[in-house]
C-alpha cells in the first residue's frame, strides 16, 4: 500500500536552489536509506515531508489514516518527567484503556449485564491488539537495548547528558511505532553494541522507514532501497548501500557508452551533411540528415560524482619494527583514578588495530595517553625507533576557533608557500574564500577535513586515530579509506564505524572491565570469533547443568563444531580465490609487458636476451595456467 507520495517538489532558500523536481514513494514496509553529499538537501527534504518546512512547488500526498513520526539528527529530549513516565506518556490512550478495563471488571462483578459484556469484550480486543498487554515490556526492552538497562527508572530526565536525552528520544519515536518512520541520523551517539540492536529492532519494524545515515555498514543491514540527492535531484535505486554503489558505477558506465555511441552518430551525420548539402546529386540525402539530426533527442553528457576530497598519506621515514609498547599501563585522570589497569599492549609495524568497546570504557582516553596528551597513572608507554606520532582527536582541540583555515595549516608550516598551502587545502575542497573563513565559522564536516589535512602534512609514521569518520559524508569516508589503504605506516584507531573497521583493521582489540582481548581479523571475523565462543559457551553450561540429557548436547556440540569446521574451509577457500585472482593479475600484466618487450627491435636482436625473456614468459604461461586450473576447481 503507498502511504506517501512526492511529486516534482522544488524548495529554494532565498536565490539558492536546494532541491529540484523531488519524486519519491514510499510503500507500506519500505525499507528506504537516503544519501547524498552534506548539503545537498537530505534534511531538508525528510523535514518537508514531515510536514515541519514549507515547500515552493510540487505535491506530497499522502492517506489521511497514515501517521508520521520524525525524529531530527541530535534532537534530545527536553523533559522534567522521569525517564519511565516519559515513555509511558506513548502509551497514554492504552492506559486509559486498561483503567476503563478495570472499571467495567468491577461494574460487572456486581451486576450481571449482557449489553456491558459485549462492549467488554469489544474494548479488551482492542486493547489486545494495540499491545496493552506487552507495552511495559517493550519499554524494557527498547531501554535496555540504549543502554538505560541499568538505570533507575525515576531518573529525572534532566539529569541526565545530552547524548542521553537523544538515546533517550530515539526510543520513546521508536516506541510510538508511526506507519513511515523517518529518521535523522538515528547512529549518533551510539556504540557497536547499541548499534546492533537498533539495526534487529527496525529489521523488524511493522512500518516503513526512510533513513538519512553516513554509517553504511547499518544501512546495509536496514534499508532495501536507496535514493540519492545529488546536485539538487534524487535518483532511485535498488537494494542496499553496497548494492546502491554497484548500480550507480553501472549506471554511469552504460550512459557514458550510450553517450559516445550517440556523439559518434552525431559526428558522422554532420561530416555527411557538410560535405554532401553543396552537391547537386546528393543535395537530397544530405537533407534527409540534416532532418534526422534535428529530430535527434541528444543526451546531456553523464555526470560522474561531485567533486570529491583528493588526498594520500605519506610517511618522512620508516619507523623500527617495534612501534609501540605499553606495560602494566593504567590510564584514566588522576582525580577519578584508573578506568583500567594492567593493560600490556604490542604494536608492530604496519598493523592496522581498531580499538572497540562500550561507550565509557576508555577507548579515547586510552588513545590520548599513547599520544602522549595525557599522562599514564602507572606503567608506561615505550615508542618505538624513529616513531612518529600523527593524533587526529575527535575532539577537534587542535584547531584554534579564531584562526583561518589557511593560517590554521600555514602557521605549522611557515616554510611552504602559500599556494602549496592552498592547493593542499583545495585537495580537501576548500576552495576560493572557503580557506578565510575562520575554525568556528566552519561545520563539523569542514573541521574534520581541516584536521585530517594537517594530519596528512605531518608524514607521520603512526597514525592514532579517535573516531577519523565522525561528521564526514559517505563519499569523503570513502576518500579516507582509500588514503589508509595506501598509507605505508601504522595505524591504531577508535571508530563506531563498522564499515570503516572492515576495510581498515588487520586486528579488532576489545576492551571491557576485565582487560583487552586480541582477535586477529576485521569487525566481521571479531563478530563470527565472539558468536562461536558464545554458543560454545552455551553448549558447554548445557552439557554441564545437572538434569541435561548426555546425548542431546553433545549432539548439538558436535554440529556447532562441524558448522565452525565449514565455515573455516570457506573463508580459507575465499582467502585462497582472492591470492589465486591477485597473482593472476600480477602474471598477465608481467606477460603482456614481457611480449611488448618482445616486439623491441633492440631486444628482439639481441638473442641471449630475447631467449631469457621467452624462457620467462614460457614459465609464467605455465604458472598462470596452472593458477586457471585452480581457480577454476576452487570455484565449483
Amino acid at each position: 500500500m503507498m502511504i506517501l507520495q512526492v511529486n516534482n517538489l522544488q524548495k529554494t532558500f532565498g536565490a539558492d536552489l536546494i532541491l529540484s523536481n523531488i519524486t519519491m514513494e514510499v510503500q507500506s514496509r519500505d525499507r528506504i536509506g537516503l544519501v547524498g553529499r552534506n548539503g545537498a538537501g537530505k534534511s531538508t527534504l525528510l523535514k518537508i515531508v514531515a510536514g515541519e518546512l514549507s515547500f515552493d512547488a510540487g505535491d506530497i500526498i499522502s492517506p489521511k489514516n497514515v501517521s508520521i513520526g520524525y525524529m531530527a539528527q541530535n534532537t534530545a529530549l527536553d523533559s522534567e518527567r522521569s525517564i519511565w513516565d516519559e515513555m509511558m506518556t506513548v502509551f497514554e490512550p492504552l492506559v486509559r484503556k486498561e483503567k476503563q478495563l478495570r472499571a467495567m471488571e468491577e461494574k460487572m462483578a456486581g451486576d450481571y449485564d449482557e449489553k456491558l459484556l459485549a462492549e467488554y469484550d469489544q474494548l479488551q480486543e482492542t486493547f489486545k491488539n494495540n499491545g496493552g498487554y506487552t507495552y511495559e515490556a517493550d519499554i524494557r526492552a527498547v531501554l535496555n537495548g540504549l543502554n538505560f538497562g541499568d538505570f533507575n527508572e525515576s531518573t529525572p530526565i534532566s539529569n541526565l547528558s545530552g547524548g542521553q536525552k537523544t538515546r533517550l528520544a530515539l526510543g520513546k519515536k521508536l516506541l510510538e511505532k508511526p506507519d513511515l518512520l523517518i529518521l535523522d541520523e538515528p547512529t549518533n551517539h551510539l556504540d557497536i553494541d547499541t548499534l546492533t540492536w537498533l539495526e534487529g529492532w527496525l529489521v523488524n519494524y511493522p512500518g516503513a522507514l526512510v533513513i538519512v545515515s553516513h554509517d553504511r555498514y547499518f544501512l546495509d543491514h536496514t534499508v532495501n532501497q536507496v535514493y540519492e540527492i545529488s546536485r539538487n535531484r534524487i535518483n532511485r535505486f535498488h537494494g542496499n548501500y553496497s548494492d546502491y554503489l554497484t548500480e550507480k558505477a553501472a549506471r554511469y558506465e552504460q550512459d557514458m557508452k550510450t553517450y559516445e555511441k550517440q556523439q559518434k552518430e552525431v559526428a558522422q551525420l554532420e561530416d555527411f551533411i557538410q560535405r554532401n548539402i553543396v552537391r547537386a546529386s546528393t543535395t537530397k540525402r544530405a537533407q534527409s540528415r540534416r532532418k534526422l539530426l534535428e529530430k535527434m533527442e541528444l543526451m546531456d553528457k553523464p555526470k560522474g560524482d561531485e567533486k570529491s576530497a583528493n588526498f594520500s598519506f605519506e610517511i618522512a621515514r620508516q619507523s623500527g619494527k617495534d612501534t609501540l609498547r605499553t606495560d602494566d599501563l593504567a590510564f584514566g585522570y588522576e582525580e577519578t583514578g584508573p578506568i583500567l589497569e594492567h593493560l600490556n599492549l604490542d604494536v608492530k609495524r604496519g598493523e592496522r588495530i581498531a580499538l572497540i568497546g562500550p561507550n565509557g570504557i576508555g577507548k579515547t582516553t586510552l588513545l590520548k595517553t599513547i599520544a602522549g596528551t595525557l599522562p599514564p597513572i602507572a606503567g608506561n608507554v615505550k615508542h618505538g625507533a624513529n616513531v612518529a606520532i600523527g593524533y587526529y582527536d575527535q575532539e577537534q582541540k587542535t584547531l584554534s576557533r579564531t584562526k583561518s583555515a589557511l593560517d590554521e595549516l600555514w602557521d605549522d608550516y611557515r616554510l611552504t608557500p602559500e599556494k602549496d598551502i592552498r592547493t593542499v587545502l583545495g585537495n580537501f575542497l576548500f576552495s576560493g574564500d572557503d580557506v578565510l573563513k575562520t575554525v568556528a565559522e566552519l561545520s563539523g564536516g569542514e573541521k574534520a577535513r581541516l584536521s585530517l589535512a594537517k594530519l596528512m602534512m605531518q608524514k607521520a609514521n603512526l597514525l592514532i586515530l579517535d573516531e577519523p569518520t565522525n561528521h564526514l559524508d559517505l563519499d569523503s569516508k570513502e576518500v579516507l579509506e582509500a588514503a589508509l589503504a595506501d598509507y605505508p605506516g601504522t595505524i591504531l584507531f577508535v571508530s563506531h564505524d563498522r564499515y570503516f573497521i572492515n576495510r581498515n583493521a588487520t586486528k579488532v582489540l576489545e576492551l571491557s572491565h576485565d582487560g583487552m582481548t586480541p582477535y586477529l581479523g576485521d569487525y566481521d571475523y571479531y563478530i563470527e570469533k565472539k558468536t562461536e565462543t558464545e554458543e560454545l559457551e552455551r553448549l558447554e553450561a548445557e552439557e554441564n547443568a545437572p538434569e541435561a540429557v548426555e546425548a542431546e548436547p553433545s549432539e548439538g556440540k558436535q554440529a556447532f563444531e562441524a558448522e565452525k569446521r565449514a565455515k573455516n574451509e570457506e573463508r580459507r577457500r575465499q582467502r585462497r580465490i582472492e591470492d589465486i585472482e591477485g597473482q593472476i593479475e600480477t602474471l598477465e600484466t608481467d606477460i603482456e609487458e614481457k611480449e611488448q618487450q618482445l616486439l623491441d627491435p633492440e631486444v628482439f636482436g639481441d638473442h641471449e636476451k630475447a631467449g631469457e625473456l621467452n624462457e620467462e614468459l614460457e614459465a609464467n604461461r605455465e604458472k598462470l595456467e596452472m593458477l586457471m586450473e585452480e581457480w577454476t576447481e576452487l570455484q565449483t
